[in-house]
């Protein structure tokens, strides 16, 4: 049977991918100004892990917290408005995925619709928890070291705004975004192009090449890095449990 996706021209495809991008952005536009609207119930979640009462460290009795400085005139509002574009991408994201779907949805055989609707599920929940992971447990074992590190006394870790904002985003959205490696991977497992005997033969490379995207992701000290490390490749034998099984 042919696909309905051959039915449609280049301009509707065109028209069509038109359609998804405009309806994200709309969305993303659209949480944004609502986080735009709340400024001081943003950042008391955004701010959370410089503080004592922190989950972490009330857990853990660590006495930790710091306080940030602003150097720039315009730096609070601008910062004020890419964590509102980034918290609302974060929160639209299942939506963005169900676009996604749609898009490429009638370009599939009936047998590969299912896993790759399945995978287009998966995606929204491994997103979220790889958010949970940096928020919860990355971002502040980089904080401590951090704060804690000096190469004198004479030194004082005085914290920017912005410094703290740009190790926000990259432990936190960067890490939500890795967590996406298995989805990847049970689509490119439907389309035939990987298989668990493939991956199985590659964990010792994937062990080194989790420990490199740990080391540069947490450029701190060896015990953040292994926290990174752990789940990152946790992430890598479920991808092979939910690859599919090769063709006897």
């Amino acid at each position: 049977m042919a696909q309905k996706d051959n039915e449609m021209s280049f301009w509707d495809h065109l028209e069509a991918l038109r359609g998804t991008l405009f309806r994200s952005v709309l969305a993303v536009g659209l949480l944004s100004v609502v986080f735009l609207c709340i400024p001081k119930e943003l950042f008391k979640v955004v701010l959370w892990p410089t503080q004592q009462d922190f989950i972490l460290y009330s857990s853990l009795g660590l006495p930790f917290g710091m306080s940030l400085i602003n150097v720039d005139i315009s730096a609070q509002f601008f910062v004020h408005l890419k964590v509102s574009i980034l918290c609302g991408l974060v929160l639209a994201f299942p939506y963005i995925v169900y676009e996604i779907w749609k898009f490429i949805a009638p370009a599939l055989y009936e047998h590969e619709k299912g896993a790759v609707r399945g995978g287009f599920l998966l995606s929204s929940g491994l997103f979220y928890l790889g958010v949970a992971v940096g928020y919860f447990v990355v971002l502040p074992v980089c904080l401590m070291f951090f704060m804690n590190y000096s190469v004198s006394d004479a030194i004082a870790n005085t914290i920017t705004l912005g410094s703290y904002m740009s190790l926000f985003v990259s432990m936190v959205f960067l890490i939500g975004l890795l967590f996406e490696f298995p989805t990847v991977i049970l689509v490119l497992s439907t389309m035939g192009v990987v298989t668990r005997k493939h991956l199985r033969g590659y964990r010792k490379h994937a062990i080194v090449a989790v420990l490199l995207l740990a080391a540069l992701i947490t450029p701190s000290d060896p015990f953040s890095m292994f926290v990174l490390a752990i789940p990152l490749y946790g992430l890598y034998e479920f991808s092979i449990l939910i690859c599919k099984k090769e063709q006897v």
